[in-house]
């Protein structure tokens, strides 16, 4: 099938170049923008089953009118001595001048004495705002003329104001966020292009991806705004940079693998049209194996109960297929005309390096296979030991920057009320049957609050327009987004809450602590799926590539270790060194998207050189020591460009950016030296031929392969390969 692919392509390569330039144009201008189908809301993507989403709904019911953000101004004197009473006059006056300017997205100004600080330290102005999503631009843009107003008012009267909460957060770290991602891109295209020219010498191999991946992101994003409308699905918000990594990520991979190859088929006599065709057979059935387990894991992601990963899966995977034609279309038919003008200026390509460190390694791996499958081995079982200690973190303020605005305030805040006073755990009664809420089962419920398990402060019940419904404010003694907190209303105040709602009565329990409470229980719940799921079908998927039902088994195997390993290895540097609380919470699934799926593609590159070299009549270990000196540069140079990419989020002021930085770094690199390098040649090569029972895939030829002839070009038979003829 791929040599038939590969002759096609050939053949035909400038209707293949001027088919996708016009599918791409009518794509591209003809599909919704992708922010149509784009959903930011967390609890969005919560199923209904959860009771902090059943509080959401009954609020939005009962509580028209209620916030769906808020900003917390904490005013204190200059000079930091306690507020007097005309201070406190002063701020409701203020609060009131503020509320009729009518700044977008605002609606109430809630302050008084009930928001002094018990030391008078502080006094709060509590700002409603509204807004369709939580991305809202003007949201952000109320934020800044909050500030300036503030500032106005307040000029010349001894008091100083700071705007925190999660908006005004968002704001303050917003140019961080921007120039992380730009870094990130920055790096992406420098590093591809740098250590492209490092291996080829060329500027065209070296821009050859850059420019493809750009084209096919602007299609891929088309065709996911396409599907999206014609389905009713949304994607979110973290869509659009996670394409851009995964293409650039899989699409790097996928070029590298056929102009690897291609140079290969150089150096061994073959012209520029059968040196492809033979590429597109040899290397087409790896990448189709490759994508097709991407595919996999990222549909499987479909499983999830969270719909913040089921959102990802079907968008990527349609990313992935996206590429998979492009590599063996457009890239093969495009390098076929080039020929060996690819790699100009360099005539670097028609020599084989000689005593090249690919080659060192291949023969310690060869050579000593126990000991070398031993070490790789116990790293990735030493590092993975410290998924025992994991714990997952939801406080992204903590790992912000100290020195903003926002970040003060949140600091006098938690200096002069409960802990939990920025962001309160919602209960709310309703009655059974329908009827009206009485005030003396909400106050009885109220009391009682104060000593429920984890409550500083109860605040006092807001009006409602179903009158079986009431609201009651707990403010909880931690910060919303801790740990402690979403344990405490996962654990026992929910469980407090249904127990002692009044007669006639039930309990819900929402708010920010509690949709984190929920997401925990699904992030537990999808993971323990996914994983089992994705490897059975990448076992699957390497079952029918290879032939053979061992060698799928221990490379599923090495994959899942390799998992465990980088969440332990970041578990060890940020818990352990750095002191952190915990690692975030979505730091699993960023490992499943960038280290299971994509890692996956360097196993699957070396197996199936090592299958091809056993094919060529060599022994395990003599196949193990080839396939690491002509497959270990391919893996080397994709896993450098991956993680490098990712490394140089580490540089980020965001605590929530440098683990994921570190996280998929230091797993593309396990994924790509210890386990692909390493571990996975010296093992097969330990099994030997049983590897590939019962397909016995590794039988050697007979004969040598006879391409066809392409455009009546001469088709010389394939030359035998010796150890200096591949690379």
């Amino acid at each position: 099938m791929f040599g038939w692919l590969g002759r096609f392509v050939v053949r035909r390569a400038w209707w293949v170049i001027a088919g996708w330039l016009v599918a791409s144009a009518a794509i591209i201008g003809l599909s919704p923008s992708l922010s149509d189908i784009t959903s930011a809301e967390q609890s969005d993507f919560l199923p209904s089953k959860y009771e902090s989403v059943k509080a959401i709904t009954l609020a939005q019911k009962a509580f028209p009118q209620q916030a769906t953000s808020s900003a917390l101004v904490v005013v204190k004197r200059s000079d930091g001595s306690p507020l007097t009473e005309a201070d406190t006059a002063k701020v409701v006056e203020v609060a009131g001048k503020l509320e009729t300017k009518g700044i977008p997205r605002t609606q109430t100004y809630v302050t008084g004495p009930q928001l002094m600080a018990p030391d008078k330290s502080i006094q709060l102005i509590n700002v409603g705002m509204k807004a369709d999503t939580p991305d809202d631009p003007e949201l952000l843009e109320a934020i800044r003329q909050l500030r300036t107003a503030l500032g106005q008012e307040l000029n010349g009267t001894g008091l100083k104001a700071q705007v925190g909460g999660d908006v005004a957060s968002f704001v303050d770290n917003e140019d961080t966020f921007n120039s992380a991602f730009a870094l990130v891109g920055v790096a992406t295209i420098v590093l591809i292009i740098g250590l492209i020219l490092v291996i080829f010498r060329s500027p065209i191999a070296a821009l050859l991806p850059i420019v493809v991946i750009s084209i096919v992101l602007s299609v891929t994003t088309g065709v996911i705004g396409i599907v999206g409308k014609a389905l009713d699905w949304n994607v979110g918000q973290d869509l659009q940079t996670i394409l851009l990594i995964v293409l650039f990520g899989i699409g790097t991979d996928y070029i590298l693998f056929i102009l690897f190859r291609y140079r290969e088929r150089l150096r061994a006599g073959d012209d520029k049209k059968t040196a492809m065709v033979t590429t597109v057979e040899r290397v087409g059935e790896v990448i189709a194996s490759a994508a097709g387990a991407v595919v996999v894991a990222f549909l499987v992601l479909l499983l999830a109960s969270l719909g913040f990963f089921g959102s990802l899966g079907p968008g990527l995977a349609i990313a992935v297929g996206v590429m998979l034609i492009t590599s063996l279309t457009l890239i093969p038919a495009i390098v076929s005309k080039l020929g060996r003008f690819v790699f100009w200026p360099s005539k670097a390509w028609q020599k084989q390096p000689k005593a090249s460190l690919s080659r060192k390694l291949g023969v310690l791996v060869g050579n000593r296979p126990a000991l070398t499958a031993a070490v790789s081995g116990l790293i990735l079982v030493a590092l993975a030991s410290g998924v025992l200690i994991y714990k997952a973190n939801y406080d992204f303020s903590s790992g912000f920057p100290q020195d903003t605005e926002s970040a003060q305030a949140q600091a006098d805040l938690s200096k002069s009320f409960a802990a939990g006073a920025g962001q309160p755990t919602e209960v709310y009664l309703q009655t059974t049957d329908g009827s009206p809420i009485s005030e003396d089962k909400v106050k009885q419920f109220s009391d009682a609050a104060k000593s429920a398990p984890g409550v500083a402060q109860v605040e006092p019940a807001p009006p409602s327009t179903d009158p079986s419904v009431a609201r009651v404010d707990l403010l909880l003694k931690y910060n919303a987004s801790s740990n402690e907190a979403i344990e405490l209303v996962r654990d026992d105040l929910r469980d407090w809450a249904h127990d002692n709602a009044p007669d006639g009565t039930k309990a819900l329990v929402g708010g920010i602590t509690a949709v984190f409470a929920d997401i925990n229980s699904a992030n537990n719940r999808d993971l323990s799926v996914i994983l089992p799921v994705a490897a059975v079908l990448i076992a699957i998927i390497l079952a029918l590539l290879l032939r053979s039902l061992v060698a799928p088994i221990y490379l599923v195997i090495a994959v899942l270790l390799n998992f465990a390993a980088t969440l332990g290895a970041t578990v060890y540097v940020f818990q352990g060194i750095q002191g952190e609380p915990g690692v975030t919470f979505q730091l699993p699934i960023i490992l499943y998207l960038f280290v299971v799926a994509i890692g996956t593609d360097y196993n699957i590159l070396m197996i199936a050189r090592l299958r091809e070299e056993a094919r060529e009549g060599h022994e395990p270990r003599e196949a193990a020591a080839l396939g690491v000196e002509h497959g270990g540069p391919t893996v080397a140079a994709a896993g450098l460009i991956l993680a490098g990419t990712f490394g140089v989020l580490m540089l980020a002021p965001i605590s929530f950016l440098q683990q994921m930085g570190f996280a998929v770094a230091i797993g593309i690199v396990l994924s790509a030296f210890v386990m692909s390098y390493f571990f996975v040649p010296s093992f097969t090569a330990l099994i030997g031929h049983a590897a590939w029972w019962p397909g016995h895939g590794d039988r050697a030829r007979e004969t040598a392969p006879v391409p066809a002839a392409v455009e009546g070009s001469p088709v010389p038979l394939e030359k035998e390969p010796d150890p200096a003829g591949h690379q």
